[in-house]
C-alpha cells in the first residue's frame, strides 16, 4: 500500500507526467494517457511489457486497446486517489512506448 499523493508532493510528482502527455482524468482522482503505435502488434507488445511490470508492482491499470491505440487510466483504489505507484507505472509505460 502507498500513501495518497497530495499538495505539493502531488504537483511535483505529476508535473513531468503532465509535460509528457498524461492528463488528470476529469471527475476523478486518476491520470490518463492515449498511446498510438505503428500497428496492433506494437500496441499489444506495449501492453504485454506494461502488464508484466504492473503485475510485479501489484498495481494494475484500467486500459483498453483498439488496433494501434491504447487508452490508459491509472489510480490507486486502496488510497482513493493517486499514489507514487501510479507515477512509477506511468513512467515505466512511457519508457515502453519509446
Amino acid at each position: 500500500m502507498s500513501d495518497k499523493l497530495t499538495g505539493a508532493a502531488r504537483e511535483d510528482a505529476l508535473k513531468p507526467l503532465l509535460d509528457n502527455g498524461w492528463a488528470v482524468a476529469e471527475g476523478r482522482e486518476a491520470i490518463t494517457k492515449s498511446y498510438k503505435f505503428k500497428d496492433f502488434v506494437e500496441a499489444f507488445g506495449f501492453m504485454t511489457r506494461a502488464a508484466m511490470t504492473a503485475e510485479k508492482m501489484d498495481h494494475h491499470p484500467e486500459w483498453s486497446n483498439t488496433y494501434n491505440g491504447v487508452e490508459v487510466t491509472l489510480t490507486s483504489h486502496d488510497v482513493e486517489g493517486l499514489s507514487p505507484r501510479d507515477v512509477k507505472l506511468a513512467k515505466a509505460m512511457d519508457g515502453f512506448a519509446e
